[in-house]
């Protein structure tokens, strides 16, 4: 049979007869079921068809690291410019702002990421040494810049690991002092830190440990660059979870996963089958 010709009809959206299998996902703009997309080197071309394809199911794309020193000013600028005029807010990686801290010029760091156009900043010490009174501080300044800011919690190095007792000790201090949501670490590998094991494997016992000292774990962003991973969030806490780490080319794969459109959270909507007795 001949491919019925369509190039000169409207394509309709799936939604506009039908709905995705899982309910409940939060339209953009949204402060919950957050999707941080981890950005390694895009160029504006390439930015530009992420936005087009999948725009609407990101939220926060992070320039890694500290990247972004290393782009051309016109470049940067027209990056994030792009990423805004997208309805999706842009930060640096939270590296950056540890870089500015040991070198004494946070000041300076908050002026130039203003003028850049990143709207949202990421506070951290996976590498460096902060003090609490320090870190609170770097919270409260980005803040009265005018930044939406996060803050993450945990070390880059697998040895030097929190206590549950010492993640939530962070997590209350940071909320307190401004931030948004609360990443947990899980760097862009997602192996052997912060919940997951060596495998990338969840550890549920952890993960269930840090959510029993939060008031509402939708406060936290959980750094999730792995398919397993993410389903296990998903279905832990709905899909609306907070995710981040995302890859840019794995943004609608999770997304699919999100509202049931792939078969591993499509499968929890199918009635389930009696036992044999």
């Amino acid at each position: 049979m001949a491919p019925r010709e369509s190039h000169n009809e409207k394509l309709s959206a799936w939604t506009e007869f039908s709905a995705y299998p899982i309910q409940g996902r939060s339209p953009k703009p949204r402060t919950n079921g957050l999707t941080m997309v981890i950005d390694k080197g895009l160029g504006l071309n390439e930015t530009e068809d992420l936005l087009a394809l999948a725009g609407d199911y990101i939220d926060l794309v992070k320039i890694s690291f500290g990247s972004s020193a290393l782009y051309p000013p016109h470049v940067l600028r027209k990056k994030l410019d792009l990423i805004r005029a997208h309805g999706v807010d842009a930060c640096p990686g939270g590296t950056l702002l540890e870089v500015a801290l040991f070198q004494g010029i946070l000041d300076r760091f908050l002026g130039w990421a203003a003028d850049a156009g990143f709207t949202w900043l990421e506070v951290s010490d996976g590498t460096i040494e902060m003090g609490d009174d320090v870190r609170a501080d770097c919270l409260r300044k980005a803040v009265g810049a005018g930044f939406k800011v996060v803050s993450e919690v945990g070390k880059k190095d697998a040895h030097h690991r929190l206590s549950p007792e010492e993640t939530h000790r962070q997590m209350a201090r940071d909320l307190a002092a401004g931030s948004f949501k609360v990443i947990v670490e899980a760097r862009e590998s997602g192996k052997g830190i912060g919940i997951f094991a060596a495998d990338g494997s969840v550890k549920q016992d952890e993960l269930e440990l840090i959510v029993a000292g939060v008031s509402d774990p939708k406060v936290i962003l959980w750094e999730a660059p792995l398919k397993n991973q993410q389903e296990a969030l998903i279905l832990r806490f709905g899909p609306d979870v907070n995710l981040g780490n995302i890859q840019t080319n794995e943004v609608i794969a999770l997304e699919s996963l999100r509202v049931g459109l792939r078969g591993d959270t499509f499968k929890t909507c199918l009635p389930k089958k009696e036992g044999k007795g």
